[in-house]
């Protein structure tokens, strides 16, 4: 098994450093919060004093960061000075494509390799070890992280050059958000005119009108698989990330200058959601800006 540093332990990054110790890897484990720490260590990590130390020495080092600025930082003032070369260096975090490709950049001028990782599955499948991985790198880049990533997902899918593990999950993410408004809009519309929700699910989910949003997390209790929606909302994928992922699409959307109308109107929706007091709540809660009765 491989020493592995991991730079990041909240409610993604712990689970995930977990089902590597849980593997059998030696895992050295940095983050800022004692807590997360603590945590990590009861999970069989080694808990370490700085984000230098965790990735010095290390097989592979590994982030979960908040945001671009973040990783660029812990790579450039702690990651890149310690790490082996034969190291590989795998952001995990959902970041912007620039910053992504501009830290690949640099640590490729220092002769190390390095990925962009970002995943898709939320806490629970962190927890669990059921990810889904979207890779952007060389292709020996892709293969010298796999096994790791591996050990924390259920599918590592190689997207192609650095950067387009962020192109493919913030879009992704932003049809995600656009997808989860129509559902609530269908349903609600649905509801007033009548039809039971129940039965609606039953059509629409074997019909033309079936997508993620309504198979599998159905935004209004009792309907569909347990989902937030039976929970009062808690859980699941926050408001204020799905925020931060539609704010990362239309950012990139107008450096490339692509259309993307519904994108922006989701953003739009779901800002105004967070800024009422409702950021911790799951995305689909935006179900009840549509009516009372939702």
């Amino acid at each position: 098994m491989a020493r592995v540093g991991f730079i990041g332990l909240g409610n993604m990054g712990g689970g995930m450093a977990a089902n590597l110790a849980k593997a059998g890897h030696d895992v050295r484990a940095f983050d800022l919060s004692e807590e997360a720490l603590a945590k990590a260590k009861e999970a069989g990590c080694l808990p370490v004093d700085s984000a230098a130390e965790a990735a010095e020495g290390a097989e592979a080092v590994i982030t979960m960061l908040p945001a671009g600025k973040h990783v660029e930082q812990v790579y450039t003032e702690s990651v890149f000075g310690v790490a082996d070369t034969a190291a590989v260096l795998i952001d995990c975090s959902t970041i912007d494509v620039e910053t992504a490709r501009r830290v690949a950049d640099a640590a490729s001028a220092k002769g190390l390799t390095a990925v962009d990782a970002p995943v898709s599955g939320g806490i629970a499948a962190a927890q669990a070890g059921t990810l889904t991985f979207m890779v952007g790198g060389t292709r020996e880049g892709f293969e010298r992280a796999q096994p790791f990533l591996e050990e924390m997902g259920k599918a590592v899918i190689h997207a192609g050059g650095n950067g387009t593990g962020q192109t493919a999950k913030i879009c992704n993410n932003m049809l995600l958000g656009a997808t989860m408004i129509a559902t609530c809009e269908a349903f609600m519309l649905a509801k007033k005119l009548g039809l039971d929700p129940q039965t609606f699910y039953d059509i629409s989910s074997v019909s033309s009108g079936q997508s993620w949003s309504m198979t599998s997390y159905a935004p209004l209790p009792g309907v569909g698989p347990q989902s937030p929606a039976d929970k009062e909302y808690q859980g699941g994928f926050a408001t204020g990330l799905m925020l931060k992922d539609l704010r990362l699409a239309m950012e990139a959307a107008a450096g490339a200058h692509a259309d993307t109308p519904m994108g922006e109107r989701a953003r739009e929706l779901y800002e105004k959601f967070a800024e009422a007091g409702n950021a911790g709540l799951d995305f689909s809660a935006i179900i009840r800006t549509l009516g009372e009765d939702a």
